[in-house]
């Protein structure tokens, strides 16, 4: 324990925030984890209960269930049921506004993470670089303004070494930073779309029956009308002709003496 706060030490004061960085990241994962289980987002035990409710049309008796539970999609539901029995569009709306609210909820800390992923290697880089000063500076010092001394090769080796620590002990947080967030981001994702198609499914059914879209009789299925019609007048109007002008001369002819 001692060698590695030494070995650490040496990299200088730098190494106390990016050892916060990591603690304060693997902290925000954990937490995450946790809140992001299934269980805790979209119970499917619950959400089979609420969808039987539902479209046996008990939305009261849906609702109470769905502020009961502690859940996301409890939340969303819950903001549809309030107006169950409207025009669709007004549940969905209220629905898309409740989900917003539960997305920011779920996206809480994510955010941070991925700012300790960008963090940790600055920090890193701000520590080598003030070592390199401090390395430069001994190295002005051992040789003299006159430059007339020798610059130990030693001592200029430990002293990069030691410089190069803090950029180390960076990239080491930062890489499992961003590891994680990228995780964390895929995983809300994934929640959210599988959330919202939960709620449009439920959300036709919370629609009042006198207000449900009913379905579009295209032309051909009825037949058109306009063509029958033609055909039978135009059956009558052919028949309904006057002789021809053949038969009135063949009626002529059998009338002369």
């Amino acid at each position: 324990m001692n060698e590695a706060y030494e070995f650490l030490s040496k990299a200088g004061i730098i190494m106390i925030p990016i050892l916060l960085c990591s603690i304060v990241g693997l902290a925000l994962f954990m937490e995450r984890l946790w809140a992001l289980q299934r269980t805790h987002v979209i119970p499917s035990r619950f959400i089979q209960v609420v969808s039987d409710l539902v479209r046996k049309r008990q939305f009261e008796r849906a609702q109470a269930l769905c502020e009961g539970n502690d859940s996301s999609i409890a939340a969303v539901l819950a903001a549809g049921l309030r107006y169950a029995g409207r025009d669709r569009a007004t549940i969905k709306e209220i629905m898309e506004e409740a989900g917003q609210r539960e997305a920011a909820s779920l996206e809480r800390g994510v955010g941070v993470l991925g700012s300790i992923a960008n963090l940790a290697p600055l920090l890193g880089l701000l520590g080598t670089v003030t070592g390199m000063i401090k390395v430069f500076q001994q190295v002005v010092n051992q040789v003299g303004s006159a430059g007339g001394g020798q610059v130990n090769a030693g001592a200029l080796a430990n002293g990069i070494w030691e410089a190069l620590l803090s950029t180390a002990a960076g990239l080491t947080v930062a890489i499992p930073a961003f590891v994680m967030y990228k995780y964390l981001t895929s995983r809300v994702d994934q929640l959210l779309v599988e959330m919202e198609e939960r709620s449009l499914e439920l959300a036709d059914a919370m629609v009042a029956l006198d207000k449900l879209p009913t379905p579009r009789i295209s032309a051909e299925q009825l037949g058109s009308p306009s063509d029958s019609d033609e055909g039978d007048d135009a059956a009558p109007a052919e028949g309904s002709r006057g002789p021809s002008h053949s038969d009135a001369t063949i009626t002529s002819e059998q009338s002369r003496p």
